[in-house]
């Protein structure tokens, strides 16, 4: 029988907890297993690993702070003020149990409960693997009032573990009492792109853990650019869930639950936070042990459960729904929606679906967290029944916009099948039936999507041409988008419908380009095409089928020669290469004719596209709510503190 585990503080930490399962070549042989890429991305992920293991310290209740140093030769510090790992020798092994931390995959503290109790280590191969994967590295810990250190390249030790006097004002780490510091860089060999640290990549991170561990201090700096900022918080998620709601009109006070279930094999301590707000859209983050989990899992799966069934229930019992138990529906309840859920538990038991921790496997989390959330809304409906009424009446009205949403879509259907079978019929569709070998320019104007329908390659290249101004769905229903026939003619020809009947398996193309003019015009209906896709397609964008054509600029022309420059860097750069040329600023797509048009942005082998990515969900919500919602004051201070950077195009 296993034995049961707590999640409460062990201070205990020796080479006896150090286990030993395996040696680090399988993370050089396949490092996309380990980490998930060997780009920005990936690199990123070593340096979570890294810092996560000073969270762990403090999870335990052991450090205060932690340090993060973004230096300046593509090399990265992080220190903290924990124990430091331990350094006597290991007996199973027969080296210091610092080298086999370091050296041996799946060795570790966090396999069983004696150390760690709510790791965000899932493996043990954090910082092995990030040793496996650097050109070098080395790692310092203060203990017992001594300096002990080792050197690495390619995770291959190169000197012993060194033990020496502390030196004196050298640096921070070198005045705690105990700790553990890493420096490492990582190698070109294995990361080819040569990536570069990301300031405000480790920002977000940083500042995501502080919201989650209360009162530990997070300490960023960036050498190259003498940037720093620092992070601590008191509040912990219900922070977070304040910070998220920013610039939106809250309905109600933040509803939080903590508890610690201890009556299971698998101890699981669950934190939930969530606010309404009058906004459409919903914001839900999800973490275990500290680790974001944005593809959700059982914990996210318990507390929709908890919070479908709870507002059900008072619904019905309070004559809302008026018997009618089917009446709403599990989208109904994310409108307007903003929660926290956070769950921790033993190292040793958390189950994740990779090593990238993006999604929660563990079964015991569901129950945990349902049963949680579900008690705590039950009373807090039944103590706050005006807050109750408000959250009843938003989720209603979500409702009410679904059915009038399905009933637009039911005519749209009658008259020609929304998901594709009849297209419309400004479409110039392609022959490919291919999805992953089609693509859909989304063009800009009739006299542009003439050009382009005749410059393509109608092997695979569709061509829908929108005209007038896109509607702004940001302050949109469904019903509303639905019945906009520029809108409505895009989700037709996409095939994959939208709202509840949304399956992206029907996308008929896998590369989805946004091609306007390159003036303040184009860039606003591209803002406002972005935002659709954001709120109501999100899958395309999560999946990576959302791009955006750069048209050139310039056209830069000499007798027969010519080029075409994108911005103003490069037209200075490719006017050295002509002597009395002749330069033509574009306006728009309808002033290049077809050939001009499929040689600059259509063809594959010259085209340039940004391809749109969701960095941040947070941060982007925040963004498009900023910018395309109704509040305007929050929109008129960033115009105002950003209006010198912005380059106007007179």
């Amino acid at each position: 029988m296993k034995q049961k585990a707590s999640l409460k503080p062990a201070a205990k930490y020796t080479a006896e907890e150090i286990m030993i399962l395996e040696g680090l070549e399988p993370v050089r042989k396949r490092p996309g297993m380990y980490i998930g890429s060997t780009d920005t991305k990936g690199l990123h992920h070593l340096v979570t690993e890294i810092i996560d293991n000073s969270v762990d310290e403090a999870i335990a209740g052991f450090a205060k702070n932690i340090y993060v140093i973004i230096k300046a030769n593509d090399q990265l510090t992080v220190y903290d003020d924990g124990r430091g790992i331990p350094v006597e020798t290991h007996k199973k092994a027969g080296i210091s149990a610092l080298e086999v931390a370091m050296t041996r995959l799946h060795a570790g503290a966090k396999f069983d409960n004696r150390a760690y109790q709510a790791s965000g280590g899932l493996h043990g191969i954090g910082a092995s693997a990030v040793n496996a994967l650097s050109l070098s590295m080395k790692v310092e810990v203060i203990r017992d009032k001594r300096l002990y250190s080792q050197e690495y390249k390619r995770g291959a030790p190169q000197t012993k573990v060194i033990g020496r006097q502390i030196p004196k004002n050298k640096d921070g780490f070198y005045t705690f009492l105990s700790g553990t510091k890493t420096t490492f860089s990582y190698d070109p060999f294995i990361f080819k792109k040569k990536p570069k640290f990301s300031f405000e990549t480790i920002k977000k991170s940083l500042r995501e853990r502080a919201y989650l561990v209360a009162r530990l201090f997070f300490h960023l700096y960036d050498q190259r650019t003498e940037r720093e900022c620092h992070f601590y918080f008191d509040g912990g998620i219900r922070s977070l869930v304040k910070h998220l709601n920013k610039n939106k009109k809250v309905l109600h006070p933040i509803i939080y639950v903590q508890r610690q279930l201890e009556d299971s094999e698998t101890p699981v301590g669950v934190e939930a936070a969530l606010q309404y707000n009058e906004g459409f859209n919903e914001t839900i983050m999800s973490f275990a042990n500290v680790i974001n989990t944005p593809d959700g899992g059982t914990h996210l799966t318990g507390f929709r459960t908890a919070l479908t069934k709870a507002i059900k229930e008072y619904a019905l019992r309070t004559g809302i729904l008026q018997g009618e138990k089917n009446a709403f529906v599990g989208d109904d309840f994310k409108e307007g929606l903003t929660a926290v859920i956070f769950t921790k538990m033993p190292a040793s038991d958390i189950q994740f679906e990779s090593q990238t921790k993006t999604k929660l496997n563990n079964p015991e989390a569901q129950s945990a967290v349902y049963n949680t959330v579900k008690e705590a809304l039950d009373v807090y409906f039944e103590e706050h029944p005006a807050d109750a009424k408000k959250i009843m009446e938003k989720v209603l009205l979500a409702a009410k916009a679904r059915m009038a949403a399905r009933a637009a879509r039911d005519a749209v259907v009658r008259k020609g099948v929304l998901e594709g079978m009849t297209l419309p019929g400004k479409l110039a569709d392609c022959q490919e039936t291919n999805p992953a070998q089609s693509e859909l320019y989304i063009v800009e104007g009739d006299s542009a999507g003439g050009s382009a329908k005749q410059g393509r390659d109608r092997k695979f290249q569709a061509i829908l041409p929108l005209g007038g101004k896109i509607l702004n769905t940001e302050r949109a229903r469904l019903d509303k988008i639905i019945n906009f026939e520029e809108l409505k003619a895009l989700i037709i020809a996409l095939g994959m419908g939208i709202g509840e009947t949304l399956k992206i398996e029907k996308l008929r193309y896998h590369r989805v380009i946004i091609m306007c003019d390159a003036d303040v015009d184009g860039e606003h209906i591209v803002t406002l095409l972005l935002t659709f896709f954001y709120r109501h397609l999100k899958s395309i964008v999560d999946k990576g089928y959302l791009y955006v054509a750069m048209p050139p600029l310039y056209k830069i022309q000499e007798g027969k020669k010519i080029a075409y420059a994108y911005n103003e860097e490069e037209r200075e750069k490719t006017l050295k290469n002509f002597k009395n040329p002749v330069i033509q600023r574009y306006k728009g797509l309808g002033e290049m004719n077809p050939e001009q048009l499929w040689e600059t942005t259509m063809d594959p082998k010259n085209r340039i596209l940004k391809q749109i990515v969701i960095d941040d969900a947070a941060q982007a919500d925040q963004v498009f709510n900023m910018l395309m919602g109704e509040e305007v004051p929050p929109r008129k201070r960033y115009i105002q503190t950003h209006a010198k950077t912005a380059t106007l195009d007179i």
